[in-house]
């Protein structure tokens, strides 16, 4: 691509998401961002996606890369770049080039200084590694992925660009290699003992930024003397995909509850007092459905007027509400749990007191990874067990 091409749009992009006196609006202004991916993966209907190369349109792929959108690179266990021309596959994306507006805004929360030791935790494209690199040096830069693919080809990629940070390919719920000052995730955590690893690679003094796994909140802190982190949820919000085993597969106990879901009579029948809705994308709903019922996954989709929610759980759990656009849906629920019952009380909380507790609530995390929220009377945990 022709370099002129896309520096213009490289600067237009770092205006669009920075501000002039912003230290990362040279980063992104100077990262060729295309390079980064070359292939992604596109809609192709409502459960398939189509593969997209941007050597074969170059100005799609400019259009696309600096764009402030995120890339899909990885549905289900297939890659892009790894993608045979007519491959279709089906299921959930697994890895992107997050949205660069994102990856600022996770870059202003990580509050990075120079020459503190770096790491970027969800390496995906390599996009973070790079803004990260070019600001600080990349010597101070360490970025991790579970995907060997991943880490390999973005490292071979920041190379070419005159990068050299060093990649680490790991679990993170299991082990973080190194210590750092700043660490920033761009994939949604557990809480609990899968946030232990992370936690002991942070340094006394240093500070993380981070989201939890099914939820949209943005916690920052500070790692004390004795290791528990003090912070708090900040007040803008962020999606990112749960921090995943190297497959990537969806568990297959869960789809089968998704199947049962869909059309059995459930043990508790009746009417749902507030319209269908779509879960995973009324971030503060999900979140709280996440601190009040940790585990919960959703789906949703239309049909002309008619709108579905289903929502299931590990240990059984499975609801399913249907109603014609905005009116009162049916609800079936079935095991241990009334799950469409635990998101009706939290709407029945935000219509009552005008907003949930969530932003801006003080967060104290403890080595052991149990989160403690709390604001005003409100108080809640997350991964204790």
């Amino acid at each position: 691509m022709d370099r002129e091409m896309w520096e213009k749009r490289a600067r237009t992009l770092a205006d669009k998401v920075t501000e002039p006196d912003s230290r990362w609006c040279a980063p992104v202004a100077y990262v060729p961002r295309h390079e980064l991916v070359p292939r992604w993966w596109e809609r192709d209907g409502s459960d398939t996606w189509a593969l997209r190369e941007g050597a074969s349109d170059p100005e799609a792929w400019v259009d696309a890369a600096y764009a402030d959108r995120s890339l899909i690179t990885r549905v289900g266990g297939l890659h892009a770049d790894l993608a045979k021309p007519g491959d279709r596959p089906e299921g959930l994306p697994t890895s992107s080039a997050t949205l660069p507006s994102l990856v600022v805004q996770m870059l202003r929360h990580g509050r990075l200084g120079d020459g503190l030791p770096f790491l970027d935790l969800g390496t995906g494209a390599g996009g973070l590694t790079a803004y990260a690199s070019h600001r600080l040096g990349a010597g101070h830069v360490t970025s991790l992925d579970v995907d060997p693919y991943v880490t390999g080809s973005a490292g071979e990629r920041l190379a070419r660009m005159g990068y050299h940070p060093r990649f680490v390919t790991a679990d993170a719920t299991e082990y973080v290699p190194g210590r750092y000052d700043r660490i920033v995730a761009t994939v949604g955590l557990p809480a609990g003992p899968g946030l232990r690893p992370v936690l002991a690679a942070l340094e006394p003094g240093g500070r993380i930024a981070m989201t939890i796994g099914r939820t949209c909140l943005v916690i920052t802190g500070w790692k004390q003397q004795n290791g528990v982190v003090v912070g708090r949820v900040e007040r803008d919000m962020a999606g990112f995909m749960v921090a995943r085993s190297e497959d990537g597969c969806p568990h297959p106990a869960l789809s089968e509850l998704y199947s049962l879901a869909a059309n059995a009579e459930g043990e508790q029948r009746g009417s749902g007092r507030y319209p269908v809705v779509d879960v995973a994308n009324a971030w503060e709903l999900r979140s709280m459905l996440e601190v009040t019922t940790p585990g919960v996954e959703t789906r949703y989709e239309t049909s002309g007027r008619t709108r579905t929610a289903v929502l299931v759980h590990p240990d059984g759990s499975w609801a399913r509400a249907v109603a014609e656009w905005t009116d009162p849906p049916e609800v079936h629920q079935g095991g241990p749990r009334q799950l469409w019952t635990a998101l009706e009380r939290i709407r029945n909380r935000l219509n009552a007191e005008g907003s949930l507790p969530l932003l801006g609530a003080r967060a104290r995390i403890t080595p052991d990874g149990v989160i403690f929220l709390s604001r005003g009377q409100w108080q809640a945990a997350m991964g204790a067990e």
